[in-house]
């Protein structure tokens, strides 16, 4: 198989991510380009990957205005800026791997899932959960009918606390108009996997959430804008920001706040940044906590919850089926199957436990399969094709409005 070359739109956390995979695999990938507005994020981009100037970009414009350079792009620019560049590197004959979400609004997702059957190029969303050895066992469980006829799932994600205060308190997902409804930024990973393991459309969906505590009648008195200008619950808040960023552990979430690790850049940007604030003094409006309630077209039934009140940031299943129940964490890696009748148990466990570093492998996974696509030039084929994930996206999209109406909707009247 001839090496496939890809190039990169936004080389942050995700994209260097993803990036990553042709380092370990240079027999099958290789990266020619980046478009990156950060000059130090590029620059070092660019020596990781051993680019040539003349493929280095500030601005994802100008790497697609030049003759097509590569077979595939990935884009991992911010949420409401994937719409533009995903629609540009589609009518210059690029492939196309774009970072969940696919946009900001359902027009746009709609509109992209159309722009992939009209260009018959191979689009897949990063939908990585359903890579994951975890969850893709689940699902041939299911098919296998294992419990018997699926009939109910529950499912949480349980985000963490100090991932909450971090990506969605402070960080670059805390605000919808800046970014998206979390249910969107940050679950429709988890609406994707439900539809996926429910095995039809969704028809029904209603939600209800709010956010509760992250805001400026909770803070405690005396607490300041910052955390660094003594505030006067340090000793025993759990969201204080030096405890967090101030330590020898340097890797994500501490990676995100600079890009210069020494600790006088760290506690600067903690003096000047939107890390060191005070989680009830920042300007957050997205939800700290949701439920999400569904029923499919083969009337499986889904209780979705997300929060980001827990200790731990995980996933954990269950599902009922007619001839027994699983149970599931994606942080342990385990699966314990019961059978009705019998009692029987059976216990598998996935190797070592990956939690949420690598989404469990399916950072890799995703890639593995991309790059595959592309190799074999197969459009509309993967498990996570554009043209799909509209669905997934667009009860997203009503969940949130759901949330804010109080009200049942009905998603064919929805997506319509």
């Amino acid at each position: 198989m001839r090496k496939q070359r890809i190039a990169i739109i936004g080389a942050g956390l995700r994209g260097d991510i993803y990036a990553n995979y042709a380092l370990k695999h240079p027999h099958e990938v290789q990266v020619v380009a980046v478009a990156e507005p950060n000059p130090s994020r590029r620059a070092s981009f660019q020596k990781r990957h051993h680019i040539e100037d003349a493929h280095c970009h500030s601005d994802w414009r100008s790497l697609l205005d030049v003759p097509k350079l590569a077979d595939a792009v990935v884009i991992c620019t911010q949420d409401q800026m994937h719409l533009e560049p995903a629609m540009r590197a589609l009518e210059k004959d690029y492939h196309v791997l774009l970072e969940k979400p696919m946009s900001t609004t359902a027009e746009a997702c709609i509109l992209l899932g159309e722009q992939a059957d009209k260009w018959n190029k191979v689009f897949s969303i990063c939908h990585v959960l359903r890579y994951t050895p975890f969850f893709s066992l689940l699902k041939s469980m299911l098919d296998r009918g294992k419990i018997g006829r699926l009939i109910s799932i529950q499912h949480n994600e349980n985000v963490g606390y100090w991932h909450q205060a971090h990506s969605f308190v402070r960080g670059n997902w805390r605000n919808t108009k800046e970014s998206s409804p979390m249910i969107l930024a940050k679950s429709c990973h988890d609406l994707d996997i439900l539809l996926w393991l429910a095995g039809a459309d969704c028809v029904n969906i209603a939600s209800f959430g709010a956010l509760t505590h992250f805001k400026a009648e909770n803070a405690p008195a005396g607490a300041p804008l910052r955390c660094l200008d003594g505030c006067p619950v340090s000793d025993e808040c759990p969201y204080y920001a030096p405890r967090q960023y101030l330590t020898a552990n340097t890797e994500w979430p501490t990676a995100a706040i600079c890009e210069d690790m020494s600790y006088e850049a760290r506690y600067k940007a903690l003096q000047e940044g939107p890390y060191g604030r005070c989680v009830y003094h920042c300007d957050n409006d997205v939800v700290d906590h949701q439920v999400v309630n569904m029923e499919f077209a083969n009337e499986v039934t889904a209780a979705f919850t997300m929060t980001g009140f827990t200790n731990d940031c995980s996933r954990t299943l269950k599902l009922m089926g007619t001839k027994g129940e699983i149970r599931a964490s994606m942080e342990k890696n385990e699966i314990e199957i019961t059978y009705f009748g019998s009692g029987m148990q059976e216990l598998i466990r996935l190797g070592t436990a990956q939690g949420h570093v690598g989404h469990g492998g399916g950072d890799d996974g995703l890639m593995r399969d991309f790059v595959k696509l592309i190799a074999q030039d197969t459009a509309h084929t993967g498990k996570t094709a554009a043209s799909h994930a509209v669905q997934s996206h667009l009860m997203a999209f009503a969940a949130e409005q759901s949330r804010l109406e109080r009200r049942v909707i009905h998603l064919p009247v929805f997506m319509t």
